[in-house]
C-alpha cells in the first residue's frame, strides 16, 4: 500500500509541476505560485513517507533478471543522485521566489524544474517496475 501511495505523490508533484510551468509561461503568476508550492508540498509528504516506510520496510531488493535489470539499475541511479540535488535546487528556488527576487529564482529554477519533474516521473517508474512488472 505505501509503495502506491508514494508513487502517487510523486504523480502528482510532477502534474503540479507540469500545471505550474504552464501558468508561468501563460504569466498567470498567482497560480504558477499556488501549483508549485502545492508541488513543494506534496514532494514534503512524499519525502517523508518514503522515508518512514524504508524505515520500516528496509531496502527492496529487484527480482528480475535480464534485460530489465540494467535499465532498472541505470534508472534508479539516475533518479537517485537527481533526486540528491533537486532538494536544495527546490529550495534555492523556493526561498528565491518567496523573497521576489525574481530573476534569481528564474536561473535556478530553469534547472530545478526539469530535474524535479525527473525526479518525479523515475520515481513511478521505478514504482511500476519494482512492484508491477
Amino acid at each position: 500500500m505505501w509503495p502506491t501511495i508514494n508513487a502517487s505523490l510523486n504523480a502528482l508533484s510532477a502534474a503540479l509541476l507540469l500545471t505550474g510551468f504552464f501558468f508561468i509561461r501563460a504569466r498567470r503568476v498567482k497560480q504558477h505560485r499556488a501549483m508549485m508550492l502545492a508541488a513543494f508540498a506534496v514532494s514534503t509528504v512524499f519525502l517523508f513517507s518514503y522515508l518512514a516506510y524504508h524505515y520500516q520496510a528496509g531496502a527492496i531488493r529487484f527480482q528480475k533478471t535480464g534485460w530489465i535489470r540494467p535499465v532498472y539499475f541505470s534508472l534508479l541511479l539516475s533518479h537517485t543522485l537527481l533526486a540528491a540535488a533537486v532538494v536544495p535546487l527546490a529550495l534555492v528556488a523556493l526561498a528565491r521566489a518567496l523573497r521576489a527576487n525574481y530573476e534569481r529564482h528564474k536561473a535556478v529554477a530553469r534547472w530545478a524544474l526539469p530535474v524535479w519533474l525527473y525526479v518525479s516521473l523515475s520515481g513511478v517508474a521505478v514504482y511500476l517496475m519494482l512492484y508491477r512488472l
